[in-house]
């Protein structure tokens, strides 16, 4: 008979933030009998992730899984609600895009009727249709989270929460102390090695050492734990991404709104996330952009400059020691794709939960999947430098991976082939290229059709829109009784 494993005793998990914290409360609550302690500090800015103002829908399951309320988001952490990202500058002439969540836009939409509606044709010639429900509700700024208990016109609207960085860290720390995991503040100076190109403990300035059996590395891209594994290694990416400084303002005023916006300008590319605490701007540059050029385009404040080598870890899973987000993986922040990347890894990583012996098929599986997240997100990362706006001020790059077949196959067949572990889902790439400029070739589907099922697409799109109008109060609105309702509770 095959015995049970012995399980883990103690969890050591390096980095204070906000990566480190809730992957803490994760392995809390997946092990509730095993030690859990958190040893790190404030991240520096360099740690996208752990200063990352949102996510991805995906990160509303994993909150949900977790026990992280949303409702405690929006009114003890600055939350709000994002449905779509808006893209200007990518493409040729003004063009502009808007890209959704989830599958919003029917696939049998993907007709004439999508290519105009939903991008290509009616981008670069007079005002530009929704293309979908969640763009229709994001351009009319109305919203609310819908019930998850009956049916209505938006019910199938997926959207992203934004938060306060602080603010959403201390509310995770006040979850992590309920479940009684530990916190030892410092910097580790030494590492124990243990069998078989394993770890045994950590030492931390000032606190001693700390044995565990699995450690988690949450530093961010120092990755201070696993870059001292013998064999840690790096995958360089710098060919194919060019983003070598980020330049981060000071919050500006706060804005509501359903959207964020990034932009091509002409010092690099520029992110505005909009949020109830203020506007968080950044400007992403190539290597040889004067200072003083970056800072006016930047036209705010610098609150950090970040210097950026783009890549990612060879294996993320080395003896008992895992990576996570930033200590995995290095990019520009097009997006909130650091943050989405650790909770996907940390979602796998509870798929996959060792004993105290970790099996090489456990530990060669994980880190399967894991690169295939990291080199799927490098792929998503890469479309944005393909367009012809980026290219116009970044140059003509080499494609990574399958990208140039993914271009392919959308241009000409006007379809996204499949690849495990991506980002984002089919729907959401095509939505994507057609933000960023590619115009979708004619899929068997528009070929198929007559006149007559676009136009019923049209109007079936329209009735839903209608409906969908009418069922969303306007966000500013509701956000405001969410918070009074908190005020009188």
């Amino acid at each position: 008979m095959t015995e049970p494993r012995e399980p883990l005793r103690r969890i050591v998990i390096v980095g204070g933030g906000q990566v480190g914290v809730l992957a803490a409360i994760a392995m809390r609550r997946a092990l509730p009998l095993c030690e859990v302690i958190v040893v790190g500090q404030m991240p520096s800015p360099a740690s996208f992730a752990d200063w990352s103002p949102g996510a991805l829908p995906m990160t509303n399951k994993l909150h949900d899984r977790l026990g992280i309320g949303e409702q405690d988001i929006v009114r003890r952490a600055g939350g709000s609600h994002r449905l779509v990202t808006r893209y200007t500058g990518w493409g040729e002439g003004g063009q502009d895009g808007v890209l959704s969540f989830g599958e919003s836009l029917d696939p049998a939409l993907k007709t004439a009727f999508a290519r105009e509606w939903g991008g290509g044709q009616r981008h670069t010639a007079g005002p530009r249709s929704a293309g979908s429900i969640a763009e229709v509700l994001a351009d009319a700024e109305r919203f609310a989270p819908p019930p998850q208990d009956q049916p209505t016109p938006i019910s199938n609207v997926d959207f992203a929460l934004r938060w306060n960085p602080i603010a959403y860290r201390a509310l995770l720390i006040e979850h992590a102390q309920a479940l009684k995991v530990q916190y030892v503040e410092g910097e580790i100076d030494a590492v124990e090695p243990g069998e078989v190109n394993t770890f045994s403990a950590v030492r931390i300035t000032g606190q001693g050492r700390i044995e565990g059996d699995l450690f988690i590395d949450c530093s961010g891209p120092a990755a201070s734990l696993l870059a001292s594994h013998p064999k840690f290694a790096m995958t360089d990416w710098s060919a194919t991404l060019p983003t070598r400084q980020i330049f981060l303002s000071r919050p500006g005023s706060p804005v509501i709104s359903l959207a964020d916006r990034f932009s091509v300008v002409g010092a690099g590319w520029m992110s505005e996330v909009y949020g109830r605490d203020g506007m968080q701007r950044m400007l992403g540059v190539g290597a040889n952009t004067d200072r003083n050029t970056a800072l006016a385009a930047l036209g705010a404040p610098a609150a950090a400059l970040v210097s950026l080598a783009p890549g990612r870890v060879a294996a993320p899973w080395l003896g008992n020691v895992v990576a996570i987000g930033d200590a995995a993986a290095r990019f520009e922040p097009l997006g909130p794709y650091h943050l989405d990347l650790a909770h996907r890894q940390l979602a796998l990583l509870l798929e996959m939960l060792p004993g105290r012996e970790i099996e090489p098929l456990e530990r060669a599986e994980y880190n399967r999947r894991s690169v295939l997240m990291m080199e799927g997100l490098h792929e998503v990362l890469a479309m944005h430098f393909a367009a012809a706006g980026a290219k116009r001020v970044f140059g003509d790059l080499p494609l990574p991976n399958s990208l140039e077949q993914v271009l392919d196959q959308f241009i000409r067949r006007g379809r996204i082939p499949f690849r495990e572990e991506s980002p984002l889902a089919p729907q959401e790439q095509f939505a994507l290229l057609v933000a960023l400029g590619f115009a979708p070739g004619s899929p068997p589907a528009s070929r198929a059709g007559g006149g007559g099922s676009q136009e019923a697409a049209r109007a079936d799109f329209a009735a839903r829109a209608e409906h969908a109008l009418q069922f969303a109060p306007p966000y500013e609105q509701w956000l405001a009784s969410a918070l009074q309702a908190q005020r009188i509770n």
